[in-house]
C-alpha cells in the first residue's frame, strides 16, 4: 500500500510538471501573443493577508473598458492536488478576450490541505471579488463562477453556499455577504468526491483512470469523517431534500462522451432541473476530460461558442468585445 501511494504521488508530481511545461510552451504560440496584446494582466494580488502564494489571484481584463464589465471568478482544476492559476492562464485569457474581467485564483491544495480548506479559500476569494473588483473595472453584480474538473466542484459548492444557509463559518460569511452569482460554468466536474467506485460500477475503466479517481477522493477527503459533508459533494446536496434559501443560479455543465466522470454532469443537471433551476449539460462526442482546455481544437471551440451563447442568453455578454468568440481560441 505504501509503495502504491508513493507511485501515485510521484505520478501526480510528474503530471503537474508536464502540464506546467505544456502551459508555458503554449504561451509562445503566435495566436496567444496576438490575443494578449489586447489585454491587461495584473499578477499575484492577495485576496487574504496570509503571505502565501496560495492566497493570490491574477486579473485579466481588456485594455479598453467602457464602464464596468461582467466578472468571471475562475477556479482551476487538478484533482484538488495539483496545478494553479499559472497553468490556467489560457482559460482566463479566453474569457478576457471576449470582454470579461477575470479573477483567476490559487487556493491551498490537498492532501496537505484537504476539505474544507480549498473551498474555504475559494469562498474568501469570492468575498474579495465582491468587495474589490470594481477598482479594476469589474461589475460584481454580474458575477460568473467558472471552473473545470475539481474547479467545477468548487464553484458548484461556492454557488450552493449562496443558495443554502450553511453552518460552516466560511459558508455563513459568504451567505451573509450575498455574493449572488448570476451563472455557474462547471465543466467536466467531479461533483461527488465520495464513493469513487461508482464510476467503475457503471462501466469498466482503465486501471490507471480508476486509481486516479480514488486518489482524488482520498486526498480531498483525507481525515474527513462519515458521512461526507455535503459541500464536499455538491451533487449530493443538489439531489437531497434540503430546501434552498435563495434561488439557484443557472448552470452550464459541459462534458465529453469519453470523460469517465461524465455521469456527474448528467446527474447534476437533472437534480437542478428538478429544483426548478436553469441547467444545461451539453455532451460533446469524443470529448476527453477537460477537452475544452485544448483551445485550438474544433470540439473545444464549439464548447466555448456554446458557453458564450449561454451567457449571452442570460444577459451576461459584455458590451465591448475585443475579439469574436472563434478568435479567443488558440
Amino acid at each position: 500500500m505504501l509503495l502504491y501511494r508513493s507511485a501515485m504521488t510521484l505520478g501526480a508530481s510528474l503530471l503537474d510538471g508536464t502540464l506546467r511545461g505544456l502551459s508555458r510552451l503554449i504561451q509562445l504560440h503566435p495566436e496567444a501573443w496576438r490575443v494578449r496584446r489586447g489585454l491587461t494582466r495584473i499578477d499575484d494580488i492577495p485576496y487574504l493577508d496570509s503571505g502565501s502564494g496560495a492566497h493570490t489571484l491574477d486579473i485579466y481584463r481588456p485594455k479598453r473598458l467602457a464602464g464596468l464589465v461582467p466578472v468571471v471568478l475562475y477556479v482551476h482544476g487538478g484533482g484538488f492536488r495539483i496545478l494553479s492559476k499559472e497553468t490556467h492562464w489560457m482559460m482566463a485569457q479566453a474569457f478576457a478576450s471576449r470582454g470579461y474581467l477575470v479573477c483567476n485564483i490559487n487556493y491551498r491544495l490537498a492532501p496537505r490541505h484537504p476539505f474544507p480548506t480549498p473551498l474555504a479559500d475559494v469562498c474568501c476569494a469570492a468575498l474579495w471579488v465582491k468587495r474589490n473588483v470594481h477598482r479594476f473595472g469589474g461589475d460584481a453584480t454580474r458575477l460568473i463562477l467558472a471552473g473545470e474538473s475539481a474547479g467545477a466542484n468548487l464553484v458548484s459548492a461556492l454557488a450552493f453556499c449562496h443558495s443554502f444557509r450553511r453552518p460552516e463559518p466560511w459558508a455563513r460569511a459568504l451567505f451573509e455577504a450575498d455574493i449572488a452569482p448570476r451563472a455557474v460554468l462547471a465543466a467536466c466536474g467531479i461533483l461527488q468526491v465520495s464513493d469513487p467506485g461508482r464510476f467503475e460500477r457503471r462501466k469498466t475503466l482503465p486501471r490507471i483512470v480508476n486509481s486516479r479517481i480514488h486518489l482524488v477522493s482520498n486526498s480531498y477527503l483525507k481525515g474527513v469523517g462519515t458521512p461526507t459533508p455535503l459541500l464536499a459533494d455538491p451533487l449530493r446536496l443538489a439531489e437531497s431534500d434540503a430546501p434552498t434559501d435563495r434561488e439557484l443560479p443557472p448552470f452550464f455543465l459541459p462534458c465529453g462522451t469519453k470523460d469517465p466522470i461524465l455521469d456527474d454532469s448528467r446527474r447534476m443537471c437533472a437534480a437542478l432541473e428538478r429544483r426548478g433551476a436553469v441547467a444545461r449539460a451539453p455532451i460533446y462526442p469524443g470529448g476527453l476530460h477537460a477537452f475544452h482546455a485544448m483551445l485550438w481544437d474544433d470540439l473545444a471551440r464549439q464548447m466555448w461558442r456554446d458557453q458564450f451563447a449561454f451567457l449571452d442568453e442570460l444577459g451576461l455578454g459584455p458590451e465591448a468585445r475585443i475579439y469574436q468568440a472563434e478568435q479567443t481560441c488558440l
